[in-house]
């Protein structure tokens, strides 16, 4: 027993070598073309949904930019107005439009966990 202790071990330390046999065309360890061959198959998935986000950026991109334009003070404003964002209740949306933030009560704000308490979704 004592003689096969020496011989596993120098089988440990060889084995790690012998698995990073090297692709002959590139030169890279078995891992490092897994890792190359699960990226593009990534890309090759993620394709058709880039392609829909940079057709949907160019439709929406003049309507935000001009939203930005006019709306982009006012935000800036309100941003400047309101201090702590968690006294508010979110938005609202009425039925003629009108769009309405209501401050909450303090039995809504004790209702409301505490900062940092994490809930079960």
């Amino acid at each position: 027993m004592k003689r096969l202790l020496p011989a596993l071990c120098l089988c440990a330390l060889v084995s790690p070598v012998v698995a990073q046999e090297t692709d002959d065309d590139r030169g890279l360890s078995l891992m490092e073309r897994g890792a190359q061959m699960l990226m593009e198959g990534l890309r090759r998935e993620m394709e058709p949904a880039i392609d829909g986000l940079q057709d949907m950026a160019k439709e929406f991109g003049p309507a935000l930019r001009d939203f930005t334009a006019h709306m982009g003070p006012a935000l800036r404003d309100l941003l400047e107005e309101v201090e702590d964002w968690s006294v508010y209740h979110p938005p609202k949306m009425l039925e003629n439009g009108d769009i309405i933030i209501r401050r909450k009560t303090p039995e809504d704000r004790e209702a409301d966990p505490a900062p940092g308490v994490q809930i079960d979704i």
